[in-house]
């Protein structure tokens, strides 16, 4: 680890934009993919008759995914700059792989948009831009990529330019503090160093932008939540429920408690990468072992927290939601399943309270009868069986949620107000 202060890096947009290639070329000139590597891939990139990809390749180097040419698991990769240590959300670009998009992208403090010079903003551009607005993403460094296709045109930038501005601005984004830089990732125009083929642009680089973030405080202050992701039980040890931290911390001698399962004590060691250690903070995947729980007792989507603040079981709550995809409309009574950091529960929308303008925010229909693809609304709802969540206002890390249907991604939404059990 380093001890530079750490960010989590979200890189967004549409598929075929160039995320992938953005991606290698970041870990490549920073120093964290050697120069043989790259070699390598060239030269398996261009016996697949794939030449160009060879940056893409440093990401998706799972070879079934080379097969299929897309990018499916949110690939964590690190890279250090001048200022911060980097930590790569690599989010997919593929409808399916929203969800991952959520889980990743509900961790990320920042956003790099990748947009393609020659196609401008795609329908998934508009996709990433909003849940991300919706997630809590504060800050947009907009790459506009594949200048070298358009032949370094300022023209061409400037309209690439005015169209994401457009969009920020429908979904109320903060559109003045958005950054915009004009890149090839491919050929490493505007990445590490200042591009002879954009003698019109004076702005920062993109390796400078990514140095000039704010600094993310980690949320320690507030109280612990550390969603349970699995149970095991190890010799010598006992039960170990495993889990990474997403607010406050974690002391051995702790009294916690575990919801909606409802079983607590003390926490006697914790574990990160095979040694015990005292505490572990935001952001640690950690092991840990609490006396007299049993393995049947605590299971994954449970939330650890203080005993004297445990975490909230909803009895209903009230969510702003963002329909990205339904083959019809969505009523009152629909129960599909809800996914909220490590839980999934098969949840019913008693109603649906408000449709809410995307592009202003304000309340379009009281008590709509249906909401569709592309609303955003605030609905009540109802979980089938005991779900831990908080509102987002209070623990945002733990107040977002995907909604899932038919094999796909349906919705996305964060929690306004819980009414606990």
């Amino acid at each position: 680890m380093s001890d530079k202060p750490h960010q989590n890096l979200a890189i967004i947009g549409h598929v075929d934009h160039g995320k992938s290639t953005l991606v290698g070329r970041l870990l490549y000139e920073t120093g964290s993919v050697p120069e043989h590597v790259i070699e390598q891939h060239r030269e398996e990139a261009e016996e697949k008759g794939k030449g160009g990809f060879e940056f893409a390749y440093v990401m998706d180097n799972l070879a079934e995914e080379r097969e299929r040419g897309v990018t499916i698991d949110i690939a964590h990769q690190e890279f250090d700059t001048d200022q911060y240590y980097f930590t790569i959300v690599d989010c997919p670009g593929h409808r399916d792989f929203v969800k991952n998009m959520i889980t990743g992208a509900s961790q990320a403090d920042n956003a790099v948009l990748v947009v393609a010079a020659d196609d401008g903003v795609a329908p998934q551009t508009r996709e990433h831009v909003f849940l991300a607005r919706t997630l809590g993403i504060n800050e947009l460094i907009i790459g506009v990529n594949k200048m070298d296709l358009v032949d370094y045109e300022e023209s061409t930038y400037k309209e690439v330019k005015s169209e994401v501005q457009d969009l920020l601005n429908q979904v109320r984004f903060n559109a003045d503090d958005a950054k915009y830089i004009p890149i090839s990732a491919f050929e490493g125009d505007n990445i590490a160093d200042e591009s002879e083929n954009t003698d019109w642009y004076d702005g920062e680089i993109l390796l400078e932008a990514l140095n000039n973030l704010p600094e993310s405080e980690p949320p320690t202050d507030a109280p612990l939540r550390l969603p349970i992701q699995d149970v095991y039980t190890i010799s010598g040890i006992g039960t170990v429920p495993v889990g990474r931290i997403e607010t406050g911390v974690l002391n051995t001698g702790d009294n916690v408690s575990f919801q909606p399962s409802d079983v607590g004590g003390e926490v006697k060691t914790v574990e990160m990468h095979h040694e015990e250690v005292p505490k572990a903070e935001p952001g640690d995947n950690v092991g840990f072992n609490v006396r007299g729980i049993g393995k049947d007792d605590i299971r994954r989507g449970d939330v650890c927290g203080p005993a004297d603040d445990p975490p909230t079981v909803a009895e209903t709550f009230q969510a702003q939601v963002v329909v990205m995809q339904h083959p019809s409309v969505i009523t009152a009574g629909y129960t599909p399943v809800f996914h909220a950091h490590t839980a999934q529960v098969a949840c019913t929308i008693e109603s649906i309270d408000q449709k809410i303008d995307p592009s202003s925010g304000e309340v379009a229909e009281e008590n709509p009868d249906f909401i569709k693809s592309g609303d955003a609304a605030v609905v009540t709802v109802r979980p089938q069986k005991p779900l831990s969540i908080e509102p987002s206002g209070e623990i945002p890390e733990l107040g977002s949620f995907a909604i899932r249907d038919m094999g796909q991604t349906i919705a996305a939404g964060k929690v306004l107000d819980v009414n606990e059990r």
